[in-house]
């Protein structure tokens, strides 16, 4: 399908407000939805951009239009469908962007809903790919006729698989994630555990497709087919083409999600948010107006938050009953608000109060990219919008923790695991605990000579044994009046006093440090 084709469609109305002919002819590969300001993460090449131009405001100046078109023509947007409805019609100065800019531009009249478009656009890429050569084509027309429509009226995944692989006896196939999620299958396929369809992937039997247009390792679809002689290899590439159409079309949904749960860990990050707002951003995103909630931070790289926001939404959907927002803070960090099944816990299906297992499938999602550290903190619960910010604090505790726990590999910290000195200690940033370790320890910190790291190892031999002279002696093979001489030392330097139980935990502190 490329621009020019939506003109011929009486049933959108849609009115060319500016474009040449060579931007015209471009072919859309798919539709997205967004009314930032900066849109430029959420756009890929190939794309009609839908805008109700609720980020622009008469008055605004030019170079706000022009950041905004900019970020379009970057990305190798395929044109800007600009909705009337917000301002009675689409202003002048996007209209002067656009053509700077060389963006097409395509007004939408107030009664073309972006759905209609949306639902136009792939349907009718379903029928270009309907048009091939009739030899060519390896699913029955009527079959194709029938997902097309399927595609257009928002059938789930599984109704799809199954009108897809019935003219073949239903032969037992799934979609799945590469965490192992079953995102859908037919009715002969048995129900797998998450582990059971990684393996099942792994394991190279049976016939495996990878879903065109997936963005990034964390969130890859595959089509499996049990057995390798269920579906002929022809047709199950257009089956899996029909399932690229779907996913496009739920990406295109997603965007609008995407942009509340923005909106709601915006207000969530906000010291000073007012309750109200914090209920409407929950009702936005389709989560309760009260909890329990719990925070979840990931992540991955801080150059790559897109890709952490995809790994913790991918690691989020195990859990289907249990709703949640995902997408960026202020400062770049992936995180989602998650509504509490107060009832997983009990089923032993959480890592704290009805919050899926994060522990179980984040070694799954460091599998789909080893080479990257890949981490995640969780809050304890907050009873209300209110005490989202609060909960925020934790979950980054939480994150610290995990991130030093195994800087290099992967894993997951909830603050309710923080129950030990060395456990909370591990929250601290690395420069803080260097420098409160330097200070405690004094001189022994350095351990440049050998008898500071001598006395070192007898501090921590006399504090594991709780102040013990003889269990340190017999331990150290030393003389009692040596580890009373050695402890004078390590007093003498630290200015310490080992009798003080205030002191020892101190010392004891600036050991875990280190």
């Amino acid at each position: 399908m490329h621009v020019h084709d939506l003109l011929q469609l009486d049933a959108l109305d849609l009115t060319l407000l500016w474009g040449e002919d060579p931007l015209l002819a471009q072919e859309v590969s798919g539709v997205t939805a967004t009314d930032l300001e900066d849109p430029a993460r959420f756009l890929q090449s190939g794309e009609l951009v839908l805008s109700g131009l609720v980020w622009w405001a008469p008055g605004d100046d030019r170079e706000k239009v022009d950041r905004f078109v900019a970020a379009l023509a970057d990305a190798g947007a395929a044109a800007l469908l600009a909705g009337e409805e917000t301002h009675g019609r689409v202003p002048d100065v996007l209209v002067e962007s656009c053509r700077a800019h060389h963006v097409a531009l395509l007004a939408v009249p107030a009664h073309t809903t972006f759905r209609a478009i949306t639902e136009a656009v792939y349907l009718r890429q379903w029928g270009d790919l309907s048009r091939r050569p009739a030899g060519h084509y390896a699913l029955p027309e009527n079959v194709r006729t029938e997902l097309a429509g399927m595609l257009a009226g928002d059938a789930a995944p599984d109704a799809l698989l199954d009108r897809a692989f019935a003219h073949l006896g239903g032969p037992a196939c799934a979609l799945l994630s590469a965490t192992g999620r079953v995102i859908a299958r037919t009715p002969a396929a048995t129900g797998l555990t998450a582990r059971q369809a990684r393996r099942r992937l792994a394991s190279g039997t049976g016939t495996t497709l990878r879903i065109e247009g997936d963005p990034g390792p964390y969130d890859a679809w595959f089509l499996h087919l049990h057995d390798a002689d269920g579906a002929p290899p022809r047709v199950l590439h257009e089956i899996a083409e029909v399932v690229a159409q779907y996913r496009h079309h739920e990406a295109a949904r997603e965007t609008g999600a995407r942009r509340a749960a923005d909106v709601l860990l915006t207000l969530a990050a906000t010291v000073t948010a007012e309750r109200a707002a914090l209920d409407a951003a929950l009702h936005a995103c389709g989560l309760p107006a009260h909890g329990p909630f719990r925070v979840v931070l990931a992540a991955l790289d801080d150059t790559e938050p897109e890709e952490a926001v995809r790994a913790l939404t991918e690691a989020l959907r195990h859990a289907p009953g249990a709703p949640f927002a995902a997408g960026l803070l202020p400062d770049g960090t992936a995180a989602a608000v998650v509504a509490v099944d107060t009832g997983a816990e009990a089923d032993g299906g959480a890592d704290g109060e009805g919050v899926p297992s994060l522990g179980e499938i984040w070694p799954a999602l460091h599998d789909c990219r080893p080479q990257a550290p890949l981490h995640a903190g969780m809050s304890g619960p907050a009873a209300t919008g209110g005490d989202l910010n609060s909960a925020l604090n934790q979950a980054r505790y939480a994150l610290s923790a995990a991130r030093s726990a195994a800087p290099e590999g992967a894993g997951v910290t909830s603050v309710e695991d923080l129950t030990t000195l060395g456990a909370l200690l591990s929250g601290v940033p690395a420069e803080v605990r260097a420098a409160f370790s330097n200070r405690v320890l004094g001189p022994l910190a350095r351990g440049g000579s050998a008898s500071h790291r001598m006395l070192l190892e007898t501090l921590e031999v006399f504090l594991a044994q709780h102040g013990s002279w003889a269990r340190t002696a017999e331990i150290l093979h030393l003389h009692v009046n040596t580890v009373h001489y050695r402890i004078q030392r390590i007093e003498t330097l630290t200015g310490r006093d080992l009798s003080r139980l205030d002191h020892k935990l101190d010392l004891h502190a600036a050991l875990l440090c280190r």
